[in-house]
């Protein structure tokens, strides 16, 4: 099984995380921040692994350190499930709609992190969500799990849903992703990833 917990404390946050890529999306979150819930409640669900993420984070700061750092655990840990990577599609791509926006997600996990975020938000936060904290989230998965990640909203005006489609469309891009291949072998021309 493709398992990790990873847990790691700082002077501004304390987060565990539990996954397992080849769960059901059964998902049990608790960062304090009600719309990053949310969304990380649908990227579990919307990528079929199971995911555990609790973060006790200086919320009277912001939300920052909270989001932030619980994109570095869960990147570490995606990394961690995936051990050498081999046996993996490598590559993802969806587009998802959520009622007016279009969400964009192409990834290839190939141990070269990148991140590109296209994604204008109309407010400064949705609830307790600072919308900058969408980009800053995924670069921090995307840094940590080792994967190149291209984000869009292709257009929408209501910023929940784009967050949203933002967040389904990395869901379902990352489930093709690390969908199971010929046991051990690897998708490079290198041999390696």
């Amino acid at each position: 099984m493709r398992k990790a917990s990873i847990s790691r404390t700082t002077k501004e946050t304390d987060i565990s995380v539990d996954l397992n890529l080849d769960g059901s999306g059964i998902c049990n979150i608790n960062t304090g921040i009600g719309f990053f819930d949310h969304m990380l409640t649908a990227l579990a669900v919307h990528s079929g692994m199971d995911l555990s993420i609790t973060v006790d984070g200086d919320l009277e700061v912001d939300c920052h350190h909270s989001i932030e750092d619980a994109g570095i655990v869960l990147g570490q840990a995606l990394a961690k499930a995936l051990g050498d990577k081999s046996g993996i599609t490598r590559y993802g791509t969806a587009f998802i709609p959520m009622d007016e926006a279009l969400g964009f997600a192409s990834l290839d996990i190939s141990g070269r992190p990148y991140l590109v975020f296209d994604c204008e938000f109309n407010a400064d936060s949705i609830g307790d969500f600072d919308t900058q904290m969408a980009e800053e989230f995924f670069r921090a998965v995307a840094f940590q799990a080792g994967m190149t990640l291209h984000l869009r909203c292709e257009y929408g005006k209501n910023d929940h849903h784009k967050a949203e489609a933002l967040f389904k469309a990395a869901a379902h891009a990352l489930k093709a992703a690390v969908a199971p291949l010929k046991e051990g072998e690897v998708l490079s021309t290198k041999g390696v990833l």
